[in-house]
């Protein structure tokens, strides 16, 4: 077999043991692994000075840089040499520097961020953890938005609170299917308005089956809510605009803590609002139903009360408009096409809300809210109903909970007792969504 020049012989496959005629040269004779090895070597040298900027040399008071010299050309030939491997950079360069294996470019590094920031071959910088360290308490400030496009306003329908330095602003309308917000919101001291909400009172008028007297106290509850099932507008977290189709839905129950907290009355309604609101106006053509139901324990120990079927099927067209971002007035007209009970067809409703507009965080804001309700069964007289208190607006949605105190004197609001008058007054809660 033949050799080349300077490359060892290249044995012959075979399973016996053969003596080897030239024995290979010794590794400290090979040129071609010294020159290999020279370029690596150069190449790291040279990697060093471009990191380094190049030296600087003070001539005549000022600084210069020297250029750096021209990249060495790395030999392609064949070589047997191991590779080496750098050791882990000491400091100033930084303790998250790392080692590198040899011929790593310069500029970068895998895990770590462009050299020069964290040392000459990059760094690698710990992520956060990402598991809970702990309990964290938030007050939850008014945050502005942030810069995050030209307008000012993210994308309609995500969860950051957009839109709070201006909340009638308007934004691009799209198509949505149970939104998160209304455009047309229930009224806070409406003593029919579906929510979730409870209220202990003390009435000083005589009780229904009595003609002297206290009532005493009472608890009033509802159970229900408002929601949104379609709309075609907008979507901010609060104050949404466009064209909207509700339901509303509750059961407005009384029951009797002085007497085994037994059931005294229930009404129940049903409703289905069309709403449409631009701006600080809203408007509502609206369809409910509305009955009163007298209460199990309450005829069985007062057989002789006449229970009475009170029905009302109403048409009802409201407007609310927004004077102030915190001041809100609304009036609404409805028209009964079915009744019963000794229902007439009208009633007329009227009232403002002074209430935080943005959300209020923790610590929460003062809230007033009036309400005036007649009813062409009363002779047009009805009730006027009082709140005020201390409210709570959520950051991500426009739910609200309050906790204070209610005034309410004319009709009462259940309407099997519709020509009773109560004087009352009491602590409660609210939540609406």
């Amino acid at each position: 077999m033949k050799e080349s020049r300077g490359v060892p012989p290249t044995p012959a496959p075979s399973f016996a043991l053969l003596p080897m005629r030239h024995p290979p040269p010794p590794i400290v004779k090979s040129r071609r692994q010294y020159g290999g090895l020279s370029a690596l070597l150069a190449a790291v040298v040279w990697g060093g000075m471009l990191v380094s900027g190049g030296v600087i040399l003070a001539q005549e008071g000022q600084p210069q840089a020297l250029p750096l010299p021209a990249p060495p050309a790395l030999s392609t030939e064949p070589s047997t040499a191991v590779p080496l491997v750098l050791p882990a950079v000491p400091p100033p360069y930084g303790a998250s520097s790392v080692a590198a294996p040899l011929g790593t470019l310069p500029g970068s590094f895998p895990g770590g961020g462009p050299i020069g920031v964290d040392g000459p071959l990059g760094g690698v910088e710990p992520l956060p953890p990402i598991a809970s360290q702990g309990p964290v308490v938030l007050d939850m400030p008014y945050e502005p938005l942030p810069p995050s496009s030209e307008d000012g306003y993210l994308t309609p329908g995500t969860a950051f609170p957009e839109g709070f330095d201006d909340l009638w602003a308007p934004r691009p309308w799209s198509w949505q299917l149970m939104p998160n917000n209304l455009i047309y919101t229930s009224y806070l001291a409406g003593p029919k308005e579906p929510r979730f909400g409870t209220v202990w009172y003390d009435d000083t008028s005589p009780p229904p089956y009595a003609s002297s007297g206290q009532e005493g106290w009472l608890w009033d509850s509802t159970l229900g809510g408002r929601v949104s099932i379609a709309r075609y507008g907008s979507d901010p977290v609060l104050h949404p605009q466009g064209f909207e189709v509700q339901i509303e839905g509750a059961a407005f129950v009384r029951l009797d803590p002085q007497d085994d907290r037994d059931l005294r009355s229930a009404d129940y309604r049903f409703g289905i609002p069309l709403v449409y609101g631009v701006g600080r106006w809203q408007t509502k053509l609206a369809y409910y139903h509305n009955s009163a139901h007298l209460g199990d324990e309450f005829m069985l120990k007062h057989p002789t009360y006449p229970r009475i079927n009170y029905v009302r099927d109403c048409i009802v067209w409201g407007n609310s408009y927004y004077l102030y971002d915190w001041m809100r007035l609304y009036g609404e007209v409805g028209w009964a096409f079915f009744t019963a009970g000794g229902a007439q067809p009208w009633e007329f409703q009227v009232g403002t809300e002074l209430i935080q507009a943005r959300p209020t965080g923790g610590r929460g804001a003062p809230f007033l809210a009036v309400n005036g309700f007649s009813r062409q069964e009363l002779d047009w007289g009805g009730n006027v109903c009082v709140q005020t208190g201390w409210a709570w607006r959520g950051r991500r949605s426009e739910k609200l909970y309050r906790i204070g105190l209610e005034y309410l004197y004319g009709s009462d609001p259940q309407y099997q007792f519709v020509y009773k008058n109560q004087n009352r007054a009491g602590i409660g809660m609210w939540y609406d969504y």
